[in-house]
């Protein structure tokens, strides 16, 4: 647990790096005299059709590097593992075979987004070399985690590709490049991070290009086309339940309102970086611990991800919410995205929903019953797909929040429950509660205070009595066995120094 502790806290900085690059790229994008509210939503769309350019065009193959890369590390030299060589081929392929398909209905996408998104019409192939960027990143990225490699990959794609976007933004501010090159080089952001990922791994002497089929290919390629056909479908069901919103609203409403949902989104993912970074650097020790049975350990990694990934959620979740408006008056953003911030309370509800169940998604996929993830993910897209539609077309973008809200609850209810009752999982204890009700009585306090002061001054008096409450309140309660622990090796470092 320490080396997963270790590396999922300078993951989580690196994150928190990026996420603040990433929060003056949205200022940029969001204040008076910048991007229009279209321009931003843009954006937004192109991130959520590459993610399905990337789960459609994976075929699967990149779930399998988790299950099976072990036994390839265990019984092959280096030169000779010849997974990641079919993984790379197969998604080249099913690349192709998205873009065809993108082409063959393009007519079908002009009618879907005519009416309030032409904007997005004018710039829809450019998204399939962003696809493929992510597409080819995240093959990359998925063998440096079995790997147990996460930091450069997380920085790549957490920190870089926010530094990238934001050389871009200010060339666009400064009339150096107008929109359509912005769009242009925008598009090529996941291909440059690529490189430099692909440059690092093979500079670690771990990446080779072998197309003699191994012994260990021979012995478990039809289990593993087996899992990659069921493991597509689940891909694809998470694409679509992480894009369906801004796919819908763009299509239902039009891009203005795109614009405003990805700014009410981007301050609720706040509250996931750290669920982002341990289930980055889990992965590589549940695959090996499934591998050798050691379900001891499994159980560990479970319950402690769940009891420190609900708190670090739920402390960003209260100084978001307590801050958010305060923060859109004093950047002077342009009034308009005020509309969001009742969206962005209640997609914080679904991060921490998400976050606070732990890394059972993880948990489940290297485990031998990996295909109940396919099976728990067709229950989330029958439930995401019509409530987001209907929501939508009733309640606008809260509507999609609503829905969220819905379908994510449910989704990881049956997720814990399945874990609860297959493996006698159970993480949750008295813990949990005393978390929840401090961060109740922390959040009453601040804002009762802070109400008192405007502006940046009561941004900062919220943020202060919060964040000095429930870090209290953590380590008076021991809420966190890893809390504690990192205080008392600081604690003995200080010492030595002295």
């Amino acid at each position: 647990m320490a080396t997963i502790r270790k590396q999922a806290i300078t993951s989580s900085l690196l994150l928190y790096l990026g996420f603040a690059i990433g929060a003056i790229n949205i200022y940029l994008y969001t204040k008076n005299g910048a991007f229009t509210k279209e321009q931003f939503g843009l954006t937004r769309l192109f991130f959520d059709f590459s993610t399905n350019i990337y789960a459609f065009g994976s075929l699967g193959a990149i779930s399998v590097i988790y299950r099976f890369y072990p036994y390839y590390k265990d019984n092959l030299p280096q030169r000779e593992i010849d997974l990641i060589t079919w993984v790379l081929c197969a998604s080249l392929l099913g690349f192709l075979i998205v873009l065809g398909v993108g082409i063959e209905f393009q007519d079908y996408i002009i009618r879907k987004f005519s009416r309030g998104s032409q904007l997005f019409l004018d710039y829809y192939f450019w998204i399939f070399p962003f696809g493929l960027g992510l597409l080819m990143f995240s093959v990359m990225e998925s063998f440096a985690w079995i790997l147990q490699k996460t930091v450069i990959p997380n920085f790549l794609k957490e920190t870089v590709l926010r530094i990238l976007t934001s050389v871009l933004i200010v060339l666009y501010y400064l009339k150096v490049i107008n929109f359509s090159g912005f769009i242009y080089m925008f598009s090529m952001l996941y291909l440059a991070i690529f490189i430099f990922l692909l440059v690092y791994v093979v500079r670690q002497k771990k990446f080779f290009l072998c197309f003699k089929i191994s012994r260990v290919t021979r012995k478990f390629w039809k289990k593993m086309l087996w899992m990659q056909g069921m493991l597509f479908g689940g891909l694809i069901i998470t694409a679509i339940g992480q894009t369906v919103d801004g796919i819908f609203i763009g299509g239902l409403i039009n891009l203005s309102a795109v614009g405003i949902f990805t700014l009410s989104q981007y301050m609720a993912n706040l509250v996931q970086v750290p669920q982002r970074s341990l289930q980055a650097v889990s992965v590589g020790a549940l695959s090996q611990a499934w591998k050798d049975k050691d379900l001891t350990e499994i159980n560990r990694i479970y319950a402690r991800s769940c009891i420190n990934m609900l708190l670090a959620s739920l402390f960003i979740y209260g100084n978001v919410v307590l801050n958010a408006a305060g923060a859109i008056h004093a950047l002077n953003l342009q009034a308009s995205y005020m509309a969001g911030i009742n969206v962005m309370i209640i997609l914080g509800l679904v991060r921490i929903i998400d976050a606070g169940t732990g890394v059972n998604g993880m948990v489940i996929i290297t485990s031998p019953h990996w295909r109940f993830d396919f099976y728990s993910g067709i229950i989330m897209i029958l439930l995401i797909l019509p409530t987001n539609y209907f929501l939508i077309k009733q309640f606008g973008i809260i509507g999609s929040a609503y829905a969220q809200l819905i379908s994510m609850g449910v989704y990881n209810y049956i997720r814990f429950e399945f874990i609860r009752r297959k493996f006698n999982m159970q993480p949750f204890d008295m813990k949990t509660v005393l978390s929840i009700l401090l961060t109740v009585a922390a959040f009453g306090l601040a804002y009762f205070i802070g109400g008192f002061f405007v502006r940046w001054v009561a941004i900062i008096i919220k943020f202060i009595l919060f964040s000095v409450s429930m870090i209290a309140g953590i380590f008076a309660f021991r809420l966190s066995p890893d809390a504690h622990q990192l205080w008392e090796k600081f604690l003995v470092r200080l010492l030595k120094f002295r």
